[in-house]
């Protein structure tokens, strides 16, 4: 999304406790994360569609235009700041052109994309999701999809769907061969800066998680974010992504992550891996 989050990957990539991260193609730093990838081909990079720009100031236009026909964009021209805007808006049609431009500039950019997902979940709404479906399907790179709408742990931007509405996707999803993903985590924005949390806190959610279904696939969505400008970008949020970025450095996460305690896998791992299944079938 900007600056603080390229510093805060990097650097967490590295020490091994960020095992994949996804690209906001819209946002002023892309071209930034695209330098990176291309400095090192390591990097396990997806792209988070992003269909909204929430923020009050740091804000975004989409890659196709800024056109009212497309209904992508509020009156300023920027894309909506939340997802019932865009849903009760935008031509399908549209969404899908920009979804596809992001793709498009990021493999344009020079990176190895290695998966999809959804900013603020926009794209898993009924209006787009088939779409996404598509685009999982046409580059044969997994989209994440959960079993159910339930399972998709940030899924309050999507009140009104019914989990019957997602079931259908869910089911393309698996006729197309894209792994389905047993829950979704995401960071805990709700949490009072006065609150500081310890890595222990993360060890203890993961390691519960771990001690359940040994075999299935959960997928957390976090965002640490180095310090600097996010505190101007995001002033009411900016302690929690600052301390994901303290906590998944620290050294006592470090060794418990190379512990064992859980087992991590990349999503180039589960990209090569579903293009072999369809090869094979």
């Amino acid at each position: 999304m900007c600056h603080g989050a390229n510093v805060a990957f990097a650097a967490l990539s590295a020490a091994g406790t960020i095992t994949s991260g996804s690209v906001m193609v819209p946002c002023p730093w892309f071209s930034e994360a695209a330098e990176m990838a291309r400095a090192n081909p390591s990097l396990d990079l997806g792209v988070h569609l992003t269909l909204t720009a929430e923020k009050l100031h740091y804000r975004w236009s989409p890659l196709i235009g800024s056109s009212p026909a497309s209904g992508l964009v509020d009156d300023d021209g920027y894309m909506w700041r939340d997802v019932a805007s865009v849903r009760r808006n935008a031509d399908p049609n549209a969404a899908f052109e920009e979804m596809q431009a992001q793709m498009e500039r990021a493999f344009a950019s020079g990176f190895d994309v290695t998966h999809i997902d959804a900013h603020m979940g926009g794209v898993l709404a009924p209006e787009f999701c088939g779409e996404y479906l598509r685009l999982a399907d046409h580059y044969a790179i997994p989209a994440l999809m959960t079993v159910s709408l339930s399972a998709y742990g940030p899924n309050n931007h999507l009140a009104g769907v019914a989990e019957s509405q997602f079931a259908e996707f869910v089911q393309e999803a698996s006729r197309i061969g894209v792994p389905l993903v047993n829950r979704v985590l995401e960071t805990d924005f709700t949490r009072p800066k006065s609150r500081r949390i310890s890595p222990e806190t993360y060890m203890m959610m993961f390691a519960e998680v771990a001690s359940g279904d040994r075999t299935g696939w959960y997928f957390a969505a976090l965002h640490p974010n180095a310090p600097g400008e996010v505190e101007v970008i995001e002033p009411h949020h900016s302690h929690v992504r600052t301390d994901e970025y303290r906590i998944f450095g620290d050294n006592a996460y470090s060794e418990w992550v190379r512990s064992g305690a859980i087992r991590t896998a990349s999503m180039r791992s589960m990209r090569d891996e579903m293009r072999s299944t369809r090869q094979r079938s």
